[in-house]
């Protein structure tokens, strides 16, 4: 299979410079990073790609056994990995790419050599002495309303999700990426993303990673993200002057610096 145009895989940059692999997020696509992609492709070889299900990738390859777990997208990331031969890899994921991250780096050492995860969660539902934002009757809800009407959805969701009430165009911005999204697909990924518990593979994390948090996020409360810091050994914790799920895009310049300070300091 031509994994380039299956994960519709594109990179910029310097040729010669350090990688960074860019992963979107559940409901989006490579387009996510366009505001951070263009500053860091002065100093890096910046590799972009969509999951199956995503984006523009081939929709062919579409498994939905493989892709209702997390291990099926780290499979992605390690696939495109081995079509370039990427070596020395700075993996980058939003969200629940974070912890595709953590996986793909345990699976490949010699492949991924740092995590920068944006806005991580482990586990979205709350457990015990855990608190991961939402309760389980939250979850069924979300994804019942996901599943019955995902336009709907996420005309609804999107703007809450990425925050910034005073700038609408980022919140229609997402909203546009849902919608694009297949609703089939999406639904898969929804439970594969939401349901997910990937609190014990964070003791597998033996990179230097760094951990970026929004002051304010839905999503990822800061609970979440100073329990990923206190279960990586050695992570450094940010946390970002921004609001919202997306930094990204809300706060494009503040990541950016942040990405390029980490990996400055851990070379």
């Amino acid at each position: 299979m031509d994994i380039r145009r299956r994960n519709n895989v594109s990179v910029t940059g310097r040729a010669d410079g350090p990688v960074l692999l860019l992963a979107h997020g559940f409901g989006c696509d490579q387009n996510m990073w366009r505001l951070v992609a263009p500053t860091l492709a002065k100093s890096y070889r910046v590799v972009l790609f969509d999951y199956v299900g995503s984006g523009r990738a081939d929709p062919s390859a579409w498994d939905e056994r493989r892709y209702s777990s997390l291990e099926g997208y780290a499979l992605d990331v390690l696939e495109v990995c081995d079509e370039l031969d990427l070596r020395d890899v700075t993996f980058v994921g939003h969200s629940v790419s974070a912890m595709v991250g953590v996986l793909a780096a345990a699976k490949a050492p010699q492949r991924i050599s740092r995590l920068v995860m944006v806005a991580p969660s482990p586990r979205y539902i709350d457990d015990d002495c855990y608190r991961g934002g939402f309760s389980a009757e939250d979850i069924d809800e979300l994804l019942e309303s996901l599943e019955s009407n995902y336009l709907g959805w996420s005309a609804a969701m999107a703007p809450v999700i990425m925050g910034n009430a005073d700038r609408p165009e980022l919140g229609q911005e997402l909203t546009t990426s849902f919608c694009a999204t297949d609703p089939d697909m999406a639904r898969v990924f929804a439970r594969t993303t939401f349901l997910s518990d990937s609190r014990q593979d964070l003791k597998t994390v033996t990179v230097p990673t760094l951990i970026l948090e929004c002051k304010q996020d839905m999503i990822a409360p800061r609970v979440v993200g100073a329990y990923v810091r206190d279960g990586i050994p050695g992570s450094r914790l940010v946390t970002l002057e921004a609001t919202g799920h997306c930094p990204q895009l809300s706060a494009p310049q503040a990541t950016t610096s942040a990405i390029s300070e980490f990996i400055g300091t851990s070379r």
